[in-house]
């Protein structure tokens, strides 16, 4: 087995629309090392979530579609197996922690039965000893009270209980891979860094590979090891954490940069943002969409990049009119602590 648990290899994942099939994730590839953690960044609308829901299969069908590409864990293509083997990869050896936990969570049961269902789908246990487990996952999450929890509806919960009974779930059959779309969306600052710190603290404790999908770049320089940025359904820039905050090469990339509060700037200073938008996934062109968003005429909107390495452990999309020694944004200082 290589060093990597999952390698994607030019994925294509399409939706069915009027218009006929539209491209979300436009030949994307990257690999998850073994015990490391890889955040996949980009705006609203950039692929993110479609890569982590085509990587088990979850599209919703039949609009959506994998086309193409190799989904590789440990080694074996998931796209090539049958719909029972994959069963027992997803949630079993692929535990995935659901952007909206309350939308995630089935209002009408009790945590209790939710967790048990969740172990005894994949694992040969009685339901006592289920049960017991159960328990034993929610005082590993840190949810106080955890016999009480076992009893309660979601709605009972606050919103940081109900994303711990997530990742309750996610971890309830001892996964390889963890899949954490959004783990922190609509949580308050306090309850964001408690959930980061105990995913972190989990996967060190267990060795698992964390996928961790977000739109934060505070958050991806606190919990990662490599950055994956991805934007209209590519990959414009990869590498190792410390190296793409210290150099980042993509004028997308320093964008989302620049626009992260910092404590050197005047106060009330305006933060810097992107010009333009992501553009509608039926207007993709196939050129560098990154110029089509900023309008750029001397663009050729029918060329698509190639990747490039430029470094050991970094690749970037080579549109010449993006990749830049100079940052076209002011971007922060590179962190230190990591």
């Amino acid at each position: 087995m290589s060093e990597s648990l999952l390698e994607i290899h030019n994925l294509v994942t399409s939706f069915q629309t009027d218009r006929g099939w539209v491209r979300a994730v436009d030949r994307v590839s990257f690999d998850i090392p073994v015990g490391k953690t890889v955040g996949l960044v980009g705006e609203s609308g950039c692929g993110k979530s479609v890569t982590a829901m085509s990587i088990v299969d979850l599209l919703p069908k039949p609009a959506g579609q994998v086309l193409e590409g190799e989904i590789l864990f440990e080694g074996k293509d998931l796209r090539q197996v049958s719909d029972r083997e994959l069963q027992k990869v997803r949630g079993g050896q692929i535990g995935i922690i659901f952007q909206e936990p309350m939308a995630a969570l089935n209002p009408v049961h009790r945590i209790g039965k939710q967790l048990v269902e969740a172990i005894r789908l994949h694992q040969k246990i009685s339901h006592r000893n289920a049960l017991k487990k159960a328990l034993s996952l929610l005082t590993e999450v840190g949810i106080p009270a955890p016999e009480e929890r076992l009893s309660a509806y979601p709605h009972q919960l606050s919103g940081g209980m109900r994303q711990r009974v997530m990742i309750a779930i996610a971890l309830s059959c001892d996964p390889k891979l963890l899949i954490a779309d959004e783990p922190t969306t609509a949580l308050d600052v306090t309850v964001q860094s408690q959930i980061l710190d105990l995913i972190q603290k989990l996967q060190k404790e267990r060795g698992m590979s964390t996928l961790l999908i977000t739109h934060d770049l505070g958050v991806v320089a606190q919990c990662t090891d490599e950055v994956v940025v991805m934007y209209a359904g590519r990959i414009v820039e990869r590498a190792r954490t410390t190296e793409l905050f210290a150099h980042p090469r993509h004028a997308y990339t320093q964008g989302l940069l620049a626009s992260i509060p910092r404590l050197d700037r005047e106060p009330q200073t305006e933060l810097p943002t992107i010009p333009g938008q992501v553009a509608s996934i039926t207007d993709f062109v196939h050129g560098c969409r990154f110029c089509q968003r900023l309008e750029r005429e001397d663009a050729d909107p029918d060329e698509r990049p190639t990747i490039k390495n430029i470094a050991p452990m970094h690749s970037v999309e080579n549109c010449p009119l993006c990749v830049t020694l100079t940052p076209q944004y002011d971007v922060p200082r590179p962190v230190t602590h990591l």
